[in-house]
């Protein structure tokens, strides 16, 4: 077996227009995936040099493979299974920034240079006041993200043209607008000057992102098998599904210089990520919310087996494309495409996804996922939506805690008032008192349940029926 470096494997030199702040596994994955398939499908022709966003990190062991790995593509593609390995030969070089510092600033003045692209997790897009200009380098991302874009502003003398298009990765809402409003502070902070500020408004775009990728990350329990197909001692391997989706909210000029759909890739270029932020949350978390405890308390344990489930499978699909689709604004195609896709991905065959371990913090994943939904679908059909009752009225019972008819032990996980507030509750005895009181919790709702017409009665009835019947039963029941 070989070692993976670039005696031993190809590798193409091409112009380093990329700077990628983030090593992990996601970025590999799904980011430098999505360039390996621009560079060899459009004329797109650059490579990207990582800088470690932490002190600690795996630049050293991405330059021990000269910055080769394989992306191992797993999962249904159009119903056919896929499981692919291909090498990714983008990335030039890794650097280091607090061991590097001077390597990394000479990043900015690199003429060539046009793009930014970051995941530094969700809590990387932060202000810290105690970074100063002159730290070597600032520890928060968007120091060092100011610091180079400074270093290049003066390098140039403000050349407009050699400004940088920024793509933020981390999952948060409006990323790029997070991004820039911190960028803002810094400029005030360390006074960098009207003349400084105005480039970067006027040279530089920021834009808001959504990424969606299931990333397992390195394939340990397939890792020999891997190596032995490859003939290479790849220790930078990272496996991910097949579907992938980025939106970036930027105008179609960015698009031409970033021409992913050229190559395509499912790269889209809106005016608003707003609606696919709510497409996402509402098709693909919502549903996962509801059908685990639903899928749990009927003896179901995995996501793929849910789905296949001749009551719980036609219960996720009343979910999705009978009740949370009917709430969105997109287009009906649109949706039910994306809604397909996503029943694909539930029924991946190379992932396990334990429902137990969707059922983290349900309630306010519920809040954030699915109650929107109940109130639209209620508002535009003038009924409850009978999945999405029923799927709190899972929850409710699934903190009940005890033991499921074979046995399995059922062990809810959220914050103390939380449990504290379903120990009292379930003590009572009483299915009334259980329902009123988790609907008026206004510290999860952030409001009273209570007062939405028929939704206390309706939570009531479904938790006597799985006392009574069984939950198998009450979703047969709804039907």
């Amino acid at each position: 077996m070989k070692a993976l470096n670039k005696e031993t494997a190809p590798k193409t030199q091409r112009p380093e227009r990329i700077i990628q702040f983030g090593e992990g596994n996601f970025l590999r994955a799904f980011v430098d995936w999505i360039i390996y398939n621009m560079n060899q499908k459009t004329d797109f022709n650059s490579s990207v040099v990582v800088v470690q966003p932490i002190d600690k990190g795996m630049v050293d062991m991405l330059n021990a493979q000269d910055d080769l790995y394989h992306v191992n593509l797993q999962g249904l593609d159009k119903g056919e299974v896929v499981n692919s390995l291909t090498m990714i030969d983008v990335i030039s070089r890794a650097l280091n920034p607090y061991s590097q510092n001077d390597e990394f600033m000479k990043l900015a003045e690199q003429p060539e240079m046009r793009f930014v692209i970051s995941n530094t997790t969700e809590a990387g897009i932060a202000f810290d006041p105690s970074c100063k200009l002159e730290d070597a380098p600032a520890s928060s991302y968007p120091g060092k993200l100011t610091q180079l874009l400074y270093h290049r502003f003066k390098t140039f003398n403000g050349d407009k043209t050699k400004g940088l298009i920024i793509f933020p990765c981390e999952l948060i809402f409006l990323n790029g607008h997070k991004l820039k409003e911190t960028i803002y502070q810094y400029i005030e902070l360390w006074n960098l000057g009207n003349g400084f500020k105005t480039w970067f408004e006027e040279a530089c775009g920021v834009y808001a992102t959504l990424v969606d990728r299931i990333v397992p990350g390195f394939p340990r329990k397939d890792i020999a098998a891997i190596k032995e197909k490859l003939q290479y001692d790849d220790n930078l391997v990272v496996q991910a599904e097949i579907f992938h989706l980025w939106v970036i909210e930027a105008p179609q000029e960015i698009a031409k210089e970033f021409p992913a759909d050229k190559a395509g890739l499912n790269v889209l270029f809106v005016p608003s990520e707003a609606p696919y932020h709510e497409r996402k949350v509402t098709l693909l978390n919502g549903p996962h919310t509801v059908l685990s405890p639903v899928a749990y308390l009927s003896g179901v344990n995995i996501v793929r087996e849910a789905c296949e489930h001749e009551v719980i499978g036609k219960y996720i699909h009343k979910v999705m494309f009978d009740e949370l689709m009917e709430t969105l604004n997109l287009p009906k195609d649109e949706l039910e495409k994306f809604a397909n896709d996503v029943l694909e991905r539930f029924n991946n065959p190379f992932v396990d996804h334990a429902v137990t371990s969707i059922m983290l913090n349900s309630f306010p994943k519920y809040e954030t996922r699915d109650l929107p939904g109940l109130k639209t679908y209620l508002e535009r059909k003038g009924e409850l939506p009978k999945g999405l009752v029923l799927g709190l009225a899972a929850i409710i019972t699934y903190y009940k805690g005890g033991v499921r008819a074979d046995g399995a032990e059922i062990v809810p996980n959220d914050a103390p008032e939380i449990m504290n507030l379903l120990k009292e509750l379930w003590a009572t005895g009483c299915t009334k008192k259980v329902a009123e009181g988790v609907l008026a919790a206004d510290f999860i709702w952030g409001e009273d349940l209570n007062k939405i017409p028929g939704l206390t009665e309706a939570v009531k009835a479904n938790l006597d029926s799985i006392q009574e019947k069984g939950m198998l039963e009450t979703v047969k029941g709804i039907l």
